[in-house]
């Protein structure tokens, strides 16, 4: 049976394709494997064959695509699901949780993940000066949902089907990469982007926020000092950090590092008190707690259902 993907057009009305060519294609093309880095820059494609438990991930600035399946992602207290009704659109780099939550060996969650660039959004808003300013209130979260549309469909199909011609990439690539991100700024969501996108905006600001405590996630995180950094007060700062990112600014320094302990325990065999150590912490016992309360297990026994094949990262 063939698969079929329910899109939704410009006016909202419901349109079924008369068939998914795009979840033939990532079928064919992922047999035998959960991720493929593909020849065209920033472009991912996953497969998963069963549901999955949760798994931690770090989300950077990115469109997530699920043409079969379901998949769904926590961050804070916030979930979002997304399907082959609903594209994923994440504009800064966030911690998360992910889970498969619908896929069979007969029809497996088939998707692809596709990196944004802020330079190639700032030029493209520059040329379309309609986009900004934002017409409407909207809220600053990072994370969110949108309805998928036939145009932003075509142009994926045109994009992967590129690895047939690896000759054309270099042209065609980068125009249909520039049109996949003219369909998301001109869809629902494509405020948020101009937000995060554009100097001067609290979302901006909160943006290079995240990326020193990134860049400097094992050292104290001086609030003070970095509300004042990206020129905000610290209660302001608390407020549009969470807005964005549904965590406080310590909250997501602690999961960027409990995430990288879990991956140098895993890929470095390092042992929780030397990872704990690396990441920054320096009580072992804070490190277990905190990674219990978030990963639901001891680093220990993690490792183990880790290394078991019983969880694993998902794209």
């Amino acid at each position: 049976m063939k698969s079929r993907l329910l899109v939704v057009d410009r006016t909202g009305n419901r349109t079924e394709t008369r068939s998914c060519d795009l979840a033939r294609t990532l079928d064919r093309r992922t047999v035998g494997m959960e991720r493929k880095e593909t020849v065209i820059p920033g472009l991912s494609l996953f497969r998963r064959e069963t549901p999955t438990g949760l798994s931690s991930l770090s989300y950077e600035p990115c469109v997530c695509l699920v043409v079969q399946g379901a998949k769904r992602v926590f961050f804070g207290k916030e979930v979002c699901q997304y399907d082959a009704e609903n594209y994923l659109v994440t504009s800064v780099h966030l911690p998360t949780m992910v889970q498969v939550v619908s896929a069979s060996r007969e029809k497996p969650c088939l998707g692809l993940r596709f990196t944004l660039d802020r330079k190639e959004i700032v030029s493209l808003i520059a040329d379309t000066p309609f986009f900004f300013p934002p017409k409407r209130k909207t809220s600053e979260r990072a994370m969110v949902t949108g309805k998928v549309t036939l145009p932003l469909v075509s142009a994926f199909q045109r994009l992967i089907d590129l690895e047939d011609t690896p000759e054309d990439i270099p042209v065609l690539a980068p125009l249909i990469r520039r049109e996949i991100f003219y369909r998301l700024l001109a869809d629902e969501q494509g405020e948020r982007l101009c937000r995060i996108a554009l100097e001067g905006t609290s979302a901006h600001q909160i943006a290079r926020a995240i990326d020193w405590i990134r860049e400097h996630y094992m050292r104290p995180l001086r609030i003070d000092f970095l509300a004042e950094q990206i020129g905000m007060s610290r209660s302001t700062f608390h407020h549009h950090f969470r807005s964005v990112t549904a965590l406080s600014p310590l909250q997501f320094q602690k999961h960027l590092r409990l995430q990288e302990a879990r991956r140098r325990m895993l890929a470095e065999r390092l042992d929780a008190a030397t990872a704990a150590f690396e990441v920054g912490y320096e009580s072992p016992s804070q490190f277990s707690r905190e990674y219990r309360n978030l990963f639901g297990v001891p680093p220990k026994k993690d490792i183990s259902l880790l290394r078991q094949g019983s969880a694993g990262e998902s794209l």
